[in-house]
């Protein structure tokens, strides 16, 4: 079973375009986000982790033990402009996670060979 996707291929290339070339403001950078989840989720299907980018968007990915209460045994967690640097590949994860700007808990919560998403 495919993710279920909300937003448009063609939608949210064109705001990562938008969020690349400068563009900051909400709705861009929602779309960006939600559409990279989105992407994540596709590419690494399964429920063993928690990916979490407040205020816009959770996706849940990578095959493994399927979580069901409480709070996910791996969780990683980000603001958007990093989560957007990151799948973008302007950031990369190792450099994130040192510099604090990515928390990653669990043993399946390790993203850096999925990203980025999104190389230009």
């Amino acid at each position: 079973m495919g993710v279920r996707r909300r937003i448009a291929a063609a939608e949210g290339n064109a705001a990562l375009a938008e969020w690349r070339a400068g563009a900051t403001d909400r709705k861009t950078t929602a779309t960006a986000v939600r559409y990279a989840l989105e992407e994540l989720s596709e590419r690494a299907p399964g429920n063993s982790v928690e990916v979490r980018v407040p205020p816009f968007g959770v996706a849940q990915c990578i095959e493994g033990p399927r979580h069901t209460r409480g709070t996910p045994p791996n969780v990683v967690e980000t603001d958007p402009a990093t989560w957007l640097a990151l799948v973008t590949g302007a950031l990369g994860w190792d450099s994130a996670v040192a510099e604090g700007k990515v928390a990653a808990s669990g043993l399946r919560a390790e993203l850096a060979d999925r990203l980025p998403l999104f190389a230009r």
